[in-house]
């Protein structure tokens, strides 16, 4: 059976993903779906760097502002609702193009992956948050440790919240991360898939990183927060622990200064690119591209365009 095509950009935060993707739908006849775990909140704009409407030039972005910041969201929902919206961009004669850098929202439409009620035990789950409270986080890491040591030793003992769905996905598969990861890189992609990912120079893309937050505080961060805080949403919220704003946080709380906010929102997205380019370095199918070996960012995406139609071609 002939597979419907799908693009995909990916790669780290401020790599220019979102900018290559806009170019390439306005000449490839197609529609942006947005793969970023954050971008699906409503009144979360500047923290998650979503395209403004002026600079979408027109093109239909979907899965994004999908959901209030207080409702509870996951891989197996982004999974059934983004597949319907690719299906229905597809029907309507137009190329899917999806965009984004949360490694699990990508290869939750590229490979036929199963979630199902039991990939959750919230009983199971309670039960570790009352040894984590009980014990203390370092405890809940050496816990980790025992039955998947790959996956401890990446993680920080502070990320709790990464350490208990590591051990709640132990506790339901008898799989290591690293092993669930592997399964459903070995399935056959679901599309007629053509994947790419930016990879800057590392340098490079820290100073973009740090400009970027720079350009957020500039562009009224500290005030998105205080309104969200203001509308009711409890800091506590997995969507408040997001880059940008448990940060600001801790500023409007009195427990940092400015500086030193943006220094640690700097730090941590620097660290956070790197986690992701480690998730994705694991994907052979990527076609990798270094933004800064192009003249500018037309010729990246002429180079993009000329390589999407000639698969196009060659596979229809």
């Amino acid at each position: 059976m002939q597979k419907n095509p799908l693009l995909v950009i990916t790669g780290p935060t401020a790599s220019g993903k979102t900018d290559l993707a806009i170019q390439a739908a306005l000449r490839l006849n197609g529609e942006i779906v947005s793969a970023d775990s954050m971008q699906i909140y409503r009144y979360m704009d500047i923290g998650t760097a979503k395209p403004a409407i002026e600079e979408r030039r027109g093109i239909p972005h979907h899965m994004i502002d999908i959901v209030n910041p207080d409702d509870k969201y996951n891989a197996a929902l982004f999974q059934r609702q983004a597949s319907k919206v690719i299906h229905s961009i597809s029907e309507r004669g137009k190329l899917p193009i999806l965009v984004g850098g949360t490694g699990l929202y990508i290869n939750s439409i590229i490979y036929p992956m199963s979630f199902t009620d039991a990939m959750e035990d919230q009983e199971y789950r309670w039960q570790l948050k009352k040894i984590l409270k009980k014990r203390g986080a370092l405890y809940l890491h050496e816990f980790l440790l025992q039955v998947d040591p790959i996956t401890a030793g990446r993680l920080h003992p502070n990320d709790t919240r990464r350490i208990i769905r590591a051990l709640e996905v132990y506790h339901l598969t008898g799989k290591t991360m690293e092993e669930y990861r592997q399964d459903f890189r070995r399935m056959e992609p679901t599309y007629n898939l053509m994947l790419y990912g930016l990879n800057p120079d590392r340098q490079k893309l820290y100073e973009r990183i740090n400009a970027r937050a720079e350009k957020m505080l500039q562009s009224g961060l500290i005030q998105e927060v205080q309104n969200l805080l203001n509308m009711g949403y409890s800091k506590n919220l997995v969507s408040m622990q997001g880059l940008g704003y448990k940060e600001i946080v801790s500023y409007l709380r009195g427990l940092a200064t400015l500086e030193e906010a943006t220094e640690i929102l700097k730090r941590d997205t620097r660290r956070f690119a790197k986690r992701q380019l480690t998730w994705f370095r694991r994907e052979e199918r990527i076609g990798w591209l270094d933004p800064d070996a192009f003249v500018s960012p037309e010729a990246l995406c002429d180079w993009l365009i000329t390589d999407v139609n000639k698969k196009l071609l060659y596979n229809w």
